[in-house]
């Protein structure tokens, strides 16, 4: 079925005969075979009487020898479709693969967000990106890295067509109120001692439709107002990627603190922290040198961090 898409990939008409000739199949199963393509990947393709069959819109599929030509940084691994790209990774920790390595995928069918939220997939349109790092000694090496992973992202997204892109603690990518990237980080193993961390990055990128999404959301493509080359997406995030992190290990979160925080879309907002069913309003005062998040509550400052906390701006802001 993916040898099929292959051929129609270019956007152009190509006849039932034609198809089956460089598939070695007949007629009728090059139909059943785009029957699959529109049912299971959700790809719209044209059928037209005497001309063939055309996708409705071109693909760019992701393409690990030229991700690995553009940014020779980690071996990456490309699947076609897979549960989600983290737990993928996670299994390759399981069983021995040294790390760095990079884990891609065209499609999730269980892909997943903070909180156990689903995070929606569509084939060949987003990114669904998930880098292995060995971490080396102790908690200090992943104080903040989510949030140093956010100013990776949000540099890439600026240098890609998306200028207004900004942070949300602790880890979204916004434009405007808009979601375009979600950061979920996952930790194996002894963070006092040796261990591994799985940087989980999901990016609207193509994207135009989805209604499946349950909160507000855009895409490199609505903001560009062009299609994005995702092979370049991950040779331009994995090069941010590298650079940030190198400054992270050398100098810990306190270097890149003040660069967060002016880049923080919600910063001296008045916000709602929800942990549960409990909220805590306050204006945001920052961050401290270790990512969690400062709030003047009452006119105190207080500390919060924590993976199961949501931010939220409060109506009267």
């Amino acid at each position: 079925m993916l040898t099929l898409l292959n051929l129609l990939k270019d956007g152009r008409f190509h006849s039932g005969p034609d198809l089956g000739g460089a598939l070695g199949i007949s007629r009728s199963a090059v139909w059943k075979q785009l029957q699959h393509l529109e049912a299971e990947l959700g790809l719209s393709i044209n059928k037209v009487r005497g001309r063939g069959y055309q996708l409705a819109a071109p693909l760019t599929l992701l393409d690990p020898l030229r991700i690995e030509a553009l940014a020779p940084i980690w071996p990456v691994a490309v699947f076609d479709s897979i549960d989600s790209t983290n737990a993928e990774a996670l299994r390759a920790i399981n069983q021995g693969r040294p790390a760095p390595f990079l884990v891609l995928a065209e499609r999730q069918v269980a892909g997943r967000g903070r909180r156990g939220r689903k995070w929606v997939s569509p084939f060949a349109e987003n990114l669904y990106y998930s880098l292995v790092l060995r971490i080396d000694g102790g908690m200090r090496q992943l104080e903040g890295l989510s949030l140093v992973v956010g100013l990776a992202v949000m540099q890439t997204l600026r240098k890609l067509g998306v200028p207004a892109a900004g942070l949300k603690w602790p880890n979204d990518v916004l434009v405007g109120r808009k979601k375009v990237a979600g950061i979920l980080l996952e930790l194996v193993g002894d963070p006092a001692d040796v261990c591994h961390v799985v940087l989980g990055i999901g990016i609207n990128v193509n994207m135009q439709n989805a209604n499946e999404v349950d909160q507000q959301w855009t895409s490199i493509r609505l903001e560009s107002g062009k299609n994005c080359d995702r092979n370049v997406l991950v040779a331009e995030l994995s090069e941010q990627l590298r650079a940030h992190i190198q400054r992270h290990q050398a100098g810990g979160f306190s270097v890149l603190q003040s660069e967060w925080e002016r880049d923080h879309l919600w910063q001296g907002r008045p916000v709602s922290l929800i942990a549960g069913v409990s909220q805590i309003d306050g204006v945001v005062l920052g961050v401290d040198n270790q990512g969690a998040l400062r709030l003047k509550v009452d006119g105190v400052e207080k500390v919060f961090s924590g993976g199961e906390l949501s931010l939220r701006l409060r109506d009267d802001s």
